[in-house]
């Protein structure tokens, strides 16, 4: 059973930066692609950041390139996200997301798309006044 747990969203003033977090449980992070995704109220899903742990390849959402980093952990078997100079924009739930194969970089970690991935978190809010 698969688990992916979200922290450290919270509030923070613009300009400020925040930490995000994903534990995942029952699943090697190792040689996957895991990524996070963003949702406000009125707007769809966007893919935020991937990363493919192979190689360590990544994408972004051309509105966070330059501001956030997405890593991973492999002996935590965890998933971060580093946010900085947030801006309102950036106000969403954002969510934690696991593909459930190993090498799959060209068919969904490349593509950044919600629809190519198998497990997700609960979400954390992030709010940027």
């Amino acid at each position: 059973h698969v688990q992916l747990v979200e922290s450290g969203g919270g509030s923070v003033q613009a300009g400020g930066s925040l930490r995000l977090s994903c534990a995942a449980s029952g699943y090697a992070v190792t040689s996957h692609c895991m990524g996070w995704f963003r949702q406000a109220p009125g707007k769809e899903h966007e893919g935020v950041a991937t990363i493919y742990s192979s190689d360590g390849r990544t994408t972004y959402a051309d509105s966070v390139k330059g501001r956030f980093t997405i890593s991973m952990d492999n002996t935590k078997n965890t998933l971060y996200l580093q946010m900085s100079e947030l801006k309102p924009e950036d106000s969403a739930m954002y969510y934690c997301a696991a593909h459930r194969y190993g090498w799959t970089w060209s068919s969904v970690c490349a593509r950044r798309q919600d629809a190519d991935f198998d497990y997700w978190g609960q979400g954390t809010q992030v709010t940027v006044a």
